[in-house]
């Protein structure tokens, strides 16, 4: 089963079946589909992400896969968490169901995945069919709606589906058909008449009586189905274009995958923090990095134990006492640094500078620092012993943040005042290459009070000459500038805006004219858009090393140990 971390992606390996009540009438759909998936892959499997004790769709689903000899797997395998779970903690549910769904044995060996939505009550949830769509989106699934027709006229059971539509669209999800489950007779062409604008096909399924043992209402369900749903258009259906969306969860969970196929060593100075240890705890647990903590080993190890950390046992644990560590790490400094003897004995004790000579000697990849120690005291020793690439004057700090259905991201949000117009392209060529890294396509947009001409004066033509310069050095990269931020973002402003230009209205990645605009612009968006900021991202070392938030919870952590990891990637492909 793929991931898509890109935003243009296409993905036809799997289902969501949302239903604004759940119910018999849904469950009867959703048995049906699976044997119909059986008859055109070699491997189905069915998964519910929100989940009750002892549900009793998970079991028919379970019996349907036995009567038609599919490999049904162990129950877990099929559930995400519990219902009272994800309300107590949004947040975390859904990235542990992301993390659920791309991790279960069944749905890692299936060719096709059939997602079914939570069990409701007979009255539609508001709330709960929000979550549902929610869900359709971080699993990058395209939807099937199904809608009771019980006691309903067919404008009703119209008005539900184009309900369902508008909320699963809303949430960056495509729908690509409806059931009406169960269906009274005679409503089906006024049905097709009051959807026509959804151009979706749309299948009646007959009332089934829910009697008898699970296989034989599994097989009831079958025979139901099959009467009443037309198997070529739904393949049709289940084949039309679906642009996967990338939630925050869906996002932050292919930092961890990408990174545990790179398999990088990251050292964590601050190796005794809380936070750091949780965080070390779960990368290490989902084998995304080798992981390297400074401190006292039994300390360490103690404090790990104490709250529960099974996993800080893979990490290696490094003392800043060991002498002949302490030695070696101070023979290479006085080969970079012009510093006498105790001069260099004194930053050896910082554990930024022993972890950035960690990096520097090739004990280790990456750095990730400042849970607990200032901006300064990561970047400072950065700058003076792993230094900038060849050819590359400045290092710069990009920002990814992850809106409901997509990620950009913004530069410079963290290190250059007021660049130059040959360092904002830089910088831009900076940011390009970081957001190919974590999997986002670079659309380079150069920010401004101006689009394109509309405005005069010297801040705008600093950025008109470094877009000639990114230009210059960059031929083949998209980009459009200078440009507003709302004509860079929507393709409705930029069509008055910027009418004929193809990349406006369509950037992911966006260049801030100075280090004020740029970090208002991501703290904005962070606050008042409900975004997700990762970073920022350190952009232009020789090796990466990356500062947190003395703030940092233990998720922002884990996504800047992810992203250290991904940027060590840049190295191995030069």
């Amino acid at each position: 089963m793929k991931q898509s971390s890109s935003n243009r992606i296409e993905l036809t390996d799997r289902v969501f079946l949302y239903s604004p009540a759940g119910g018999w009438g849904r469950d009867v759909v959703a048995a049906g589909l699976l044997k119909a998936l059986s008859s055109r892959h070699r491997s189905v499997t069915f998964f519910q992400p929100l989940c009750r004790q002892q549900e009793g769709p998970l079991r028919l689903l379970a019996a349907a896969a036995g009567a038609l000899q599919l490999e049904a797997g162990k129950p877990e395998e099929h559930e995400g968490v519990r219902e009272e779970v994800y309300y107590a903690n949004e947040a975390l549910s859904r990235r542990e169901i992301v993390t659920k769904f791309y991790d279960s044995p069944a749905v890692k060996k299936a060719d096709f995945a059939l997602v079914l939505g939570s069990n409701h009550s007979k009255v539609a949830h508001p709330s709960k069919m929000t979550t549902d769509a929610a869900l359709s989106a971080d699993l990058q699934c395209p939807v099937l709606i199904s809608v009771s027709g019980e006691g309903r006229s067919a404008q009703e059971v119209a008005e539900s589906i184009k309900a369902c539509a508008r909320t699963v669209q809303e949430k960056g999800s495509k729908i690509l058909g409806a059931f009406v489950s169960p269906s009274p007779e005679g409503i089906e062409e006024q049905v097709r008449i009051e959807l026509v604008d959804l151009s979706i096909p749309v299948w009646f399924i007959g009332h089934v009586e829910e009697k008898g043992g699970v296989k034989q209402k599994a097989l009831t369900c079958f025979r139901a189905c099959r009467a009443g749903m037309d198997e070529e258009e739904l393949f049709r259906a289940l084949s039309r274009p679906f642009t996967a969306p990338v939630t925050p969860a869906c996002f932050q969970y292919s930092l961890l995958r990408r990174a545990s196929e790179k398999k990088k060593t990251i050292v964590l100075p601050e190796g005794a923090e809380e936070r750091v240890l949780r965080a070390a705890n779960y990368v290490l647990s989902h084998d995304a990095a080798d992981i390297i903590l400074l401190g006292e080993e039994g300390y360490i190890k103690r404090r790990a134990a104490n709250i529960d950390l099974a996993f800080i046992s893979k990490a290696k644990i490094l003392s800043m006492e060991d002498e002949e560590l302490k030695a070696k790490l101070e023979e290479e400094m006085k080969k970079i640094l012009p510093l006498r003897d105790e001069e260099v004995a004194e930053l050896i004790k910082d554990p930024s500078y022993f972890g950035t000579m960690l990096v520097k000697s090739g004990m280790a990849d990456g750095m990730v620092s400042g849970a607990v120690h200032p901006t300064a005291q990561t970047v400072r020793p950065a700058l003076k012993i792993i230094r900038t690439k060849p050819g590359v004057p400045i290092v710069s700090g990009s920002m990814l943040m992850c809106m409901e259905d997509h990620v950009d991201i913004y530069a410079d949000v963290a290190i250059v005042p007021n660049p130059t117009p040959s360092q904002l392209a830089l910088i831009a060529s900076q940011t390009c290459k970081t957001a190919k890294m974590v999997g986002i396509d670079p659309v380079v947009g150069f920010l401004s009070y101006s689009t394109l001409g509309s405005g005069k004066g010297k801040d705008v033509e600093m950025v008109e000459e470094a877009v000639e310069d990114f230009k210059a050095s960059s031929p083949k990269a998209p980009f459009v500038g200078p440009i507003q931020f709302d004509a860079a973002c929507s393709p409705q402003v930029a069509r008055l805006k910027a009418p004929g230009n193809s990349v406006a209205g369509q950037v992911t990645a966006y260049i801030c004219p100075d280090l004020d605009s740029g970090n208002i612009l991501y703290k904005a968006v962070e606050r008042m858009g409900g975004a997700t900021a990762i970073g920022p991202i350190l952009q232009g070392l020789c090796k990466p090393v990356n500062d947190l938030s003395r703030g940092s919870t233990m998720w922002d952590i884990v996504n800047t140990i992810a992203i250290t990891a991904l940027t060590c990637e840049e190295e191995d492909d030069e």
